[in-house]
Protein backbone atom coordinates (compact mmCIF):
# COMPACT_ATOMS: atom_id res chain seq x y z
CA UNK A 1 0.00 0.00 0.00
CA UNK A 2 2.98 2.47 0.96
CA UNK A 3 4.59 1.59 -2.46
CA UNK A 4 1.40 2.20 -4.32
CA UNK A 5 0.81 5.87 -2.63
CA UNK A 6 4.13 6.54 -3.23
CA UNK A 7 4.12 5.75 -6.65
CA UNK A 8 1.08 7.71 -7.05
CA UNK A 9 2.57 10.55 -5.29
CA UNK A 10 5.24 10.93 -7.64
CA UNK A 11 2.79 10.69 -10.58
CA UNK A 12 0.95 13.47 -9.56
CA UNK A 13 4.52 15.67 -8.70
CA UNK A 14 5.33 14.62 -12.50
CA UNK A 15 2.00 15.34 -14.04
CA UNK A 16 2.20 19.03 -12.10
CA UNK A 17 5.86 19.64 -13.54
CA UNK A 18 4.46 18.96 -16.71
CA UNK A 19 1.45 21.25 -16.45
CA UNK A 20 3.86 24.17 -15.07
CA UNK A 21 6.62 23.45 -17.79
CA UNK A 22 3.85 23.45 -20.68
CA UNK A 23 3.21 26.97 -19.24
CA UNK A 24 6.42 28.42 -20.37
CA UNK A 25 6.69 29.73 -23.94
CA UNK A 26 9.44 27.41 -26.42
CA UNK A 27 12.41 29.83 -26.54
CA UNK A 28 11.64 32.17 -23.41
CA UNK A 29 14.65 33.69 -21.68
CA UNK A 30 16.37 32.14 -18.69
CA UNK A 31 16.97 35.45 -17.48
CA UNK A 32 15.70 39.56 -17.85
CA UNK A 33 16.30 42.69 -17.24
CA UNK A 34 13.44 45.32 -16.61
CA UNK A 35 13.71 48.54 -18.74
CA UNK A 36 11.24 51.73 -18.15
CA UNK A 37 8.40 50.99 -20.28
CA UNK A 38 8.13 47.31 -19.91
CA UNK A 39 4.69 45.90 -18.33
CA UNK A 40 3.78 43.32 -16.14
CA UNK A 41 1.91 41.30 -19.38
CA UNK A 42 5.14 41.86 -21.59
CA UNK A 43 7.59 40.44 -19.38
CA UNK A 44 4.97 37.25 -18.80
CA UNK A 45 4.30 37.05 -22.12
CA UNK A 46 8.37 36.87 -22.38
CA UNK A 47 8.45 33.70 -20.09
CA UNK A 48 4.82 32.03 -19.91
CA UNK A 49 2.42 31.08 -22.92
CA UNK A 50 -0.45 31.95 -20.70
CA UNK A 51 0.75 35.54 -19.03
CA UNK A 52 -1.98 35.51 -16.63
CA UNK A 53 -0.52 31.88 -14.75
CA UNK A 54 2.89 33.68 -13.36
CA UNK A 55 1.20 33.87 -10.15
CA UNK A 56 1.03 29.77 -9.76
CA UNK A 57 4.86 29.86 -10.11
CA UNK A 58 6.16 33.02 -9.58
CA UNK A 59 8.24 32.51 -6.26
CA UNK A 60 7.91 34.87 -2.99
CA UNK A 61 11.73 36.35 -2.47
CA UNK A 62 11.58 36.51 1.72
CA UNK A 63 14.38 39.49 0.84
CA UNK A 64 11.80 41.50 -0.75
CA UNK A 65 8.05 42.87 1.08
CA UNK A 66 6.39 42.90 -2.03
CA UNK A 67 7.64 40.79 -5.52
CA UNK A 68 4.17 41.17 -7.11
CA UNK A 69 5.77 45.27 -7.66
CA UNK A 70 8.72 45.39 -10.69
CA UNK A 71 10.63 48.09 -11.48
CA UNK A 72 13.00 48.78 -13.77
CA UNK A 73 16.18 47.53 -13.31
CA UNK A 74 15.34 44.50 -12.04
CA UNK A 75 15.88 40.86 -13.17
CA UNK A 76 13.90 38.51 -13.37
CA UNK A 77 15.38 35.04 -13.56
CA UNK A 78 13.89 31.56 -14.08
CA UNK A 79 15.11 28.92 -11.43
CA UNK A 80 14.26 25.80 -9.92
CA UNK A 81 12.88 25.35 -6.46
CA UNK A 82 12.48 21.68 -5.57
CA UNK A 83 12.39 20.44 -9.19
CA UNK A 84 9.78 23.01 -10.04
CA UNK A 85 9.93 25.78 -12.38
CA UNK A 86 9.95 29.13 -10.69
CA UNK A 87 9.89 32.89 -11.59
CA UNK A 88 11.97 35.10 -9.03
CA UNK A 89 13.02 38.88 -8.87
CA UNK A 90 16.23 40.21 -7.86
CA UNK A 91 16.05 44.45 -6.80
CA UNK A 92 18.25 45.96 -9.36
CA UNK A 93 20.00 49.56 -8.95
CA UNK A 94 18.07 51.45 -11.60
CA UNK A 95 17.32 54.41 -9.63
CA UNK A 96 14.16 53.18 -7.88
CA UNK A 97 15.30 51.98 -4.66
CA UNK A 98 16.13 54.80 -2.28
CA UNK A 99 18.26 54.17 0.78
CA UNK A 100 18.16 56.55 3.74
CA UNK A 101 19.37 55.46 7.54
CA UNK A 102 18.41 52.34 8.98
CA UNK A 103 15.01 52.52 6.23
CA UNK A 104 14.81 50.98 2.38
CA UNK A 105 11.65 51.98 0.61
CA UNK A 106 10.91 51.42 -2.77
CA UNK A 107 8.37 53.71 -4.10
CA UNK A 108 5.02 51.56 -5.49
CA UNK A 109 4.47 55.08 -7.82
CA UNK A 110 7.37 53.53 -10.02
CA UNK A 111 6.03 50.37 -10.08
CA UNK A 112 5.16 49.06 -13.86
CA UNK A 113 1.96 48.96 -14.93
CA UNK A 114 0.01 45.79 -15.80
CA UNK A 115 -0.54 47.43 -19.24
CA UNK A 116 0.71 50.57 -20.77
CA UNK A 117 0.06 53.87 -18.72
CA UNK A 118 -1.72 54.98 -21.65
CA UNK A 119 -4.51 52.11 -21.77
CA UNK A 120 -4.62 52.67 -17.93
CA UNK A 121 -5.52 55.95 -18.66
CA UNK A 122 -8.13 55.59 -21.06
CA UNK A 123 -10.30 53.10 -18.32
CA UNK A 124 -9.40 55.41 -15.20
CA UNK A 125 -12.68 57.79 -16.71
CA UNK A 126 -14.30 54.52 -18.58
CA UNK A 127 -17.54 55.59 -16.50
CA UNK A 128 -19.97 53.96 -13.84
CA UNK A 129 -22.81 51.70 -13.33
CA UNK A 130 -25.66 52.38 -10.92
CA UNK A 131 -27.96 49.46 -10.23
CA UNK A 132 -31.03 51.83 -9.75
CA UNK A 133 -31.28 54.58 -12.69
CA UNK A 134 -33.28 56.56 -9.94
CA UNK A 135 -30.45 57.94 -8.51
CA UNK A 136 -29.44 59.61 -11.84
CA UNK A 137 -32.85 61.06 -12.32
CA UNK A 138 -32.89 62.71 -8.86
CA UNK A 139 -29.12 64.32 -9.08
CA UNK A 140 -28.45 67.56 -9.23
CA UNK A 141 -28.55 68.94 -13.27
CA UNK A 142 -26.65 71.61 -14.83
CA UNK A 143 -29.17 74.42 -15.69
CA UNK A 144 -26.72 77.19 -17.81
CA UNK A 145 -22.73 77.84 -17.71
CA UNK A 146 -20.94 80.67 -17.23
CA UNK A 147 -22.22 84.02 -19.71
CA UNK A 148 -24.94 82.21 -20.59
CA UNK A 149 -22.84 79.46 -22.33
CA UNK A 150 -24.82 76.29 -23.00
CA UNK A 151 -21.10 74.08 -22.92
CA UNK A 152 -18.44 74.31 -21.02
CA UNK A 153 -15.09 73.05 -20.60
CA UNK A 154 -12.40 72.96 -18.09
CA UNK A 155 -11.81 76.03 -16.59
CA UNK A 156 -15.34 77.02 -16.83
CA UNK A 157 -18.09 77.35 -14.80
CA UNK A 158 -21.50 76.34 -14.24
CA UNK A 159 -24.48 76.16 -12.56
CA UNK A 160 -26.54 73.48 -11.47
CA UNK A 161 -29.98 73.31 -9.70
CA UNK A 162 -30.85 70.49 -6.87
CA UNK A 163 -30.29 69.31 -3.05
CA UNK A 164 -26.84 69.39 -2.47
CA UNK A 165 -25.09 68.69 1.38
CA UNK A 166 -23.55 71.46 2.23
CA UNK A 167 -20.64 69.76 3.28
CA UNK A 168 -20.21 68.11 -0.77
CA UNK A 169 -17.35 69.90 -2.43
CA UNK A 170 -16.45 67.71 -5.40
CA UNK A 171 -18.67 65.92 -7.95
CA UNK A 172 -18.24 64.04 -10.86
CA UNK A 173 -20.27 65.16 -13.60
CA UNK A 174 -22.03 62.66 -16.05
CA UNK A 175 -24.47 61.96 -18.76
CA UNK A 176 -26.97 59.09 -18.85
CA UNK A 177 -25.63 56.13 -21.34
CA UNK A 178 -27.30 53.23 -21.82
CA UNK A 179 -29.70 50.99 -19.87
CA UNK A 180 -28.92 46.86 -19.96
CA UNK A 181 -30.69 43.68 -19.36
CA UNK A 182 -28.66 40.47 -19.59
CA UNK A 183 -29.10 38.80 -23.16
CA UNK A 184 -29.31 35.42 -21.32
CA UNK A 185 -32.04 35.94 -18.86
CA UNK A 186 -33.81 38.95 -19.26
CA UNK A 187 -32.62 40.69 -16.12
CA UNK A 188 -32.53 44.21 -15.94
CA UNK A 189 -28.61 44.74 -14.82
CA UNK A 190 -28.04 48.82 -14.19
CA UNK A 191 -27.44 51.95 -16.12
CA UNK A 192 -24.51 53.19 -17.84
CA UNK A 193 -23.12 56.69 -17.21
CA UNK A 194 -20.84 58.57 -18.92
CA UNK A 195 -17.74 59.98 -17.39
CA UNK A 196 -17.94 63.70 -18.23
CA UNK A 197 -15.11 65.59 -16.14
CA UNK A 198 -14.87 66.87 -12.07
CA UNK A 199 -16.59 69.87 -10.60
CA UNK A 200 -15.46 72.02 -7.19
CA UNK A 201 -18.39 73.88 -5.84
CA UNK A 202 -17.73 77.42 -5.07
CA UNK A 203 -21.23 78.39 -3.75
CA UNK A 204 -24.41 77.24 -2.85
CA UNK A 205 -27.23 79.69 -2.99
CA UNK A 206 -30.61 77.99 -2.22
CA UNK A 207 -30.70 74.96 -4.79
CA UNK A 208 -28.58 76.50 -6.77
CA UNK A 209 -25.22 75.55 -6.92
CA UNK A 210 -22.34 77.30 -8.79
CA UNK A 211 -19.15 75.21 -9.77
CA UNK A 212 -15.78 75.16 -11.35
CA UNK A 213 -14.55 72.46 -13.83
CA UNK A 214 -11.45 71.06 -12.84
CA UNK A 215 -11.42 68.33 -15.41
CA UNK A 216 -13.73 67.65 -18.55
CA UNK A 217 -13.40 65.03 -21.14
CA UNK A 218 -16.17 66.37 -22.97
CA UNK A 219 -17.64 69.70 -22.98
CA UNK A 220 -20.44 69.92 -20.08
CA UNK A 221 -23.87 70.72 -21.32
CA UNK A 222 -27.34 71.49 -19.90
CA UNK A 223 -28.84 68.40 -18.12
CA UNK A 224 -25.64 66.76 -17.01
CA UNK A 225 -26.05 65.21 -14.01
CA UNK A 226 -23.82 65.81 -10.73
CA UNK A 227 -23.08 62.75 -8.74
CA UNK A 228 -20.41 62.97 -5.27
CA UNK A 229 -17.22 60.84 -6.40
CA UNK A 230 -17.01 57.41 -6.28
CA UNK A 231 -14.82 56.00 -3.61
CA UNK A 232 -13.47 53.25 -6.12
CA UNK A 233 -9.66 53.92 -6.70
CA UNK A 234 -8.20 52.08 -10.19
CA UNK A 235 -4.61 51.32 -9.33
CA UNK A 236 -2.03 50.89 -12.37
CA UNK A 237 -1.08 47.54 -11.20
CA UNK A 238 -3.38 45.21 -11.41
CA UNK A 239 -2.48 41.10 -10.54
CA UNK A 240 -3.71 38.68 -13.43
CA UNK A 241 -5.40 35.96 -12.71
CA UNK A 242 -7.97 33.04 -13.27
CA UNK A 243 -11.88 33.83 -11.73
CA UNK A 244 -12.33 31.17 -8.85
CA UNK A 245 -15.34 30.29 -10.34
CA UNK A 246 -16.90 28.91 -14.14
CA UNK A 247 -17.82 32.22 -16.02
CA UNK A 248 -20.17 32.76 -19.13
CA UNK A 249 -21.14 35.67 -20.10
CA UNK A 250 -20.91 38.03 -23.09
CA UNK A 251 -19.67 41.65 -23.84
CA UNK A 252 -22.47 44.21 -23.73
CA UNK A 253 -21.15 47.32 -25.36
CA UNK A 254 -18.38 49.67 -25.79
CA UNK A 255 -18.52 52.83 -23.63
CA UNK A 256 -16.57 54.66 -26.54
CA UNK A 257 -19.57 53.80 -29.05
CA UNK A 258 -17.19 52.13 -31.13
CA UNK A 259 -18.37 48.99 -33.19
CA UNK A 260 -15.62 46.78 -33.76
CA UNK A 261 -13.08 45.83 -30.57
CA UNK A 262 -9.77 45.70 -30.22
CA UNK A 263 -6.54 46.04 -28.55
CA UNK A 264 -7.03 48.23 -24.99
CA UNK A 265 -10.78 49.15 -26.03
CA UNK A 266 -13.04 49.21 -22.77
CA UNK A 267 -16.07 46.77 -22.66
CA UNK A 268 -19.14 46.14 -20.63
CA UNK A 269 -19.86 42.52 -19.65
CA UNK A 270 -23.03 40.70 -18.16
CA UNK A 271 -20.92 39.68 -15.12
CA UNK A 272 -20.36 40.81 -11.93
CA UNK A 273 -19.05 40.50 -8.46
CA UNK A 274 -22.01 38.25 -7.67
CA UNK A 275 -20.49 35.97 -10.35
CA UNK A 276 -17.38 35.44 -8.38
CA UNK A 277 -15.43 37.90 -10.93
CA UNK A 278 -12.82 39.78 -9.09
CA UNK A 279 -10.75 43.07 -10.45
CA UNK A 280 -7.66 41.74 -11.79
CA UNK A 281 -9.71 38.65 -13.15
CA UNK A 282 -8.55 37.15 -16.72
CA UNK A 283 -11.16 35.91 -19.43
CA UNK A 284 -11.59 34.82 -22.83
CA UNK A 285 -12.97 36.32 -25.48
CA UNK A 286 -14.50 34.07 -28.28
CA UNK A 287 -15.80 35.69 -31.47
CA UNK A 288 -19.17 34.50 -32.21
CA UNK A 289 -19.36 31.97 -35.43
CA UNK A 290 -20.95 33.05 -38.60
CA UNK A 291 -24.50 32.37 -39.02
CA UNK A 292 -24.23 30.28 -42.21
CA UNK A 293 -27.08 28.79 -44.85
CA UNK A 294 -26.55 24.87 -44.88
CA UNK A 295 -27.83 24.63 -48.48
CA UNK A 296 -28.60 20.70 -48.24
CA UNK A 297 -30.44 20.80 -45.01
CA UNK A 298 -31.73 23.71 -46.34
CA UNK A 299 -31.58 25.80 -43.28
CA UNK A 300 -29.32 27.92 -41.08
CA UNK A 301 -26.54 27.08 -38.50
CA UNK A 302 -24.63 28.62 -36.61
CA UNK A 303 -20.62 28.01 -36.76
CA UNK A 304 -18.90 27.42 -33.81
CA UNK A 305 -17.56 30.70 -31.57
CA UNK A 306 -13.73 31.32 -32.15
CA UNK A 307 -11.00 32.87 -29.89
CA UNK A 308 -10.20 36.42 -30.72
CA UNK A 309 -8.51 37.37 -27.46
CA UNK A 310 -8.51 38.37 -23.66
CA UNK A 311 -9.53 41.02 -21.34
CA UNK A 312 -9.00 41.79 -17.71
CA UNK A 313 -11.75 43.14 -15.37
CA UNK A 314 -10.44 46.29 -13.77
CA UNK A 315 -13.52 47.88 -12.51
CA UNK A 316 -16.29 44.87 -11.04
CA UNK A 317 -19.68 46.02 -10.01
CA UNK A 318 -22.52 43.64 -8.43
CA UNK A 319 -24.16 42.78 -12.15
CA UNK A 320 -21.99 44.02 -14.31
CA UNK A 321 -18.08 44.75 -14.81
CA UNK A 322 -15.89 46.67 -16.94
CA UNK A 323 -12.62 45.29 -18.69
CA UNK A 324 -10.00 46.41 -21.48
CA UNK A 325 -8.69 43.87 -23.93
CA UNK A 326 -5.15 42.77 -23.15
CA UNK A 327 -4.82 40.42 -26.35
CA UNK A 328 -6.62 40.52 -29.47
CA UNK A 329 -5.55 38.17 -32.37
CA UNK A 330 -9.00 39.39 -34.61
CA UNK A 331 -11.37 42.25 -34.15
CA UNK A 332 -14.18 41.30 -31.81
CA UNK A 333 -17.82 43.02 -31.38
CA UNK A 334 -20.79 43.46 -29.20
CA UNK A 335 -22.22 40.24 -27.61
CA UNK A 336 -19.03 37.98 -28.12
CA UNK A 337 -18.92 35.26 -25.85
CA UNK A 338 -16.53 35.92 -22.71
CA UNK A 339 -15.39 32.86 -20.80
CA UNK A 340 -13.17 31.31 -18.23
CA UNK A 341 -9.38 31.10 -20.27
Amino acid sequence: MRKTLVGLLLLSMSFWAMAQESVFRDGHPEQYTVVRGDTLWDIAGRFLSLPWKWPEIWHANPQIDNPHLIYPGDVVSLVYIDGQPRLTVARGQGGTIRLSPGVRSTPVAEAIPTIPLEAINAFLQAGRILDDPATMEQAPYVIGGQAESVIQGAGGRVYARGEVDDNSRAFGIYRRGSSYTDPQTGEYLGLHIQDIGNANVRAIDEDIVTLDISRSRQEVRIGDRLLETEERPVASTFFPSDPNTSIDGVILDVPNGVTQIGLYDVVIINKGARDGLEEGNILAIHKTGELVRDRIQNERVRLPAERAGLLMAFRVYDKMSYGVVVNASRQMAIMDEVRNP
